[in-house]
């Protein structure tokens, strides 16, 4: 189920994603930011998790640029993450490929991530809620890649979840 679904350039979208995560985070919230550094547009959870863990933010963030979770190690990681916090509240972050229209829009969720499906990938889902931010488009002639994806859009959409789940905290 949608709660939020707003484009990153309205004027007001950092106060209405906080606004909603204030419902959303908890005293039992863990972060987990979905994404490699090795991909423009697939960059966006871990520089998501590189802010949040360089504004001091109280609760745990798992995926940064520096230590990122990805297709090759997510098994590894959702099971260290769930171990390591049996009664977390999950909020997972990821970047997503939707329709040209839909790009810039950022989604707050209720529910799971569920990594790669946007370039056919099954991998495990994490996530009691979740939030993404749409990219790119969907080529069903290329599935695998992020088409020209700038990284002054991906940096910009970071900031503004950032900033939003920082205010909301």
């Amino acid at each position: 189920m949608y709660l939020a679904k707003v484009n990153y350039k309205k004027d007001n979208v950092v106060q209405i994603l906080s606004s909603i995560l204030k419902d959303i985070i908890d005293e039992n919230t863990v972060v987990v930011c979905i994404g490699t550094d090795r991909a423009i547009g697939d960059a966006l959870g871990p520089l998501i998790g590189t802010m949040l863990k360089n504004s001091d933010f109280k609760y745990p963030v798992y995926g940064t640029l520096n230590d990122p979770i990805h297709a090759l190690n997510i098994y590894e990681s959702i099971d260290l993450i769930k171990n390591t916090h049996p009664k977390g509240n999950f909020l997972a972050i990821d970047a997503c490929l939707g329709s040209k229209s839909s790009i810039g829009n950022i989604q707050i969720r209720e529910g799971p991530i569920l990594p790669g499906k946007g370039v056919g990938k099954k991998l495990p889902q994490i996530g009691n809620y979740s939030i993404v931010g749409i990219v790119d488009k969907i080529d069903e002639n290329n599935r695998f890649s992020f088409n020209n994806v700038r990284l002054s859009f991906i940096l910009e959409l970071a900031e503004i979840i950032s900033l939003s789940i920082l205010l909301s905290s």
